[in-house]
């Protein structure tokens, strides 16, 4: 009787399982957890990457920060592009890999979710905001780059589709923009400060859904190291940062996530 082939499902499962362990063990024993997440925990809400080859970046070229201050074509046409994206993301909802970090949180192991995304996710699956670190800002709401006044997208939308420009501040009358970082546009000071304090704060970071190509931001698990924590790195695809990593696993986030915080 000839051998079966082996099931590289099983196996795959099997090997999920013996990972998700280990991580779960280094969490256990960890004194304080720092949670660094990527687009890729998003896409496994519906997200598209827009970084990755055959995004949406690699088809339009996102609009340089200084131009959309000079110019209220330009504005305009920015807001024309944020409203088109929304449409892909407004439904989306927090999957298990949020669900599972929201958990941490809420029991006390993980301090702070330090993020690249701009969707507002994490906040979504339970996290108090103060808790959550967003390098890139956040793509649910608008901010006035004068005054500050924060403005809600859909008194932003009502302006731009009655006049088809990019509405004015209606305190200062400053420029509005999504309360996003863009490119060529100064990071948050207060949010890396607040990054860089929680990182050197933690025994235990675990980076997730990044490429850690995008610096500043990806400098944080290179600073965790140095600093004597341990770190962890689950993403689909191999990054820059696997050599120094003392865990890694190529493999769906949620899926790998769920048993650690026991969900359902």
């Amino acid at each position: 009787m000839p051998e079966l082939p082996h099931d590289s499902t099983s196996r795959g499962q099997g090997q999920r399982l013996r990972m998700s362990k280990e991580l779960k063990r280094a969490i256990e024993d960890a004194y304080r957890v720092v949670i660094f997440t990527g687009a890729g925990i998003s896409t496994e809400s519906g997200i598209p990457d827009f970084r990755s080859p055959g995004g949406l970046w690699t088809k339009m070229a996102p609009i340089d920060f200084q131009d959309f201050l000079r110019s209220p074509e330009i504005r305009a046409e920015a807001w024309r592009r944020k409203f088109e994206i929304d449409k892909t993301i407004v439904s989306a909802e927090p999957n298990k890999g949020h669900m599972a970090i929201a958990k941490l949180i809420d029991e006390g192991k993980a301090s702070h979710v330090i993020t690249q995304n701009i969707d507002n996710l994490h906040q979504n699956s339970g996290i108090p905001a103060e808790k959550v670190i967003e390098l890139h800002g956040n793509g649910t709401y608008a901010k006035c780059l004068d005054c500050g006044e924060r403005h809600e997208l859909s008194w932003v939308r009502e302006i731009y589709d009655a006049s088809g420009a990019a509405p004015d501040c209606r305190s200062c009358g400053g420029i509005v923009k999504s309360a996003t970082i863009s490119f060529g546009q100064a990071m948050p000071e207060e949010q890396m400060n607040r990054a860089h304090e929680a990182t050197l704060g933690c025994d235990l970071f675990i980076a997730i859904g990044s490429s850690l190509q995008v610096y500043p931001a990806a400098g944080f698990p290179v600073l965790a190291k140095r600093n004597g924590a341990m770190l962890a790195i689950l993403n689909r695809e191999p990054t820059e940062l696997d050599q120094i990593a003392d865990l890694v696993i190529h493999d769906e986030i949620g899926p790998t996530l769920a048993p650690i915080a026991m969900l359902n």
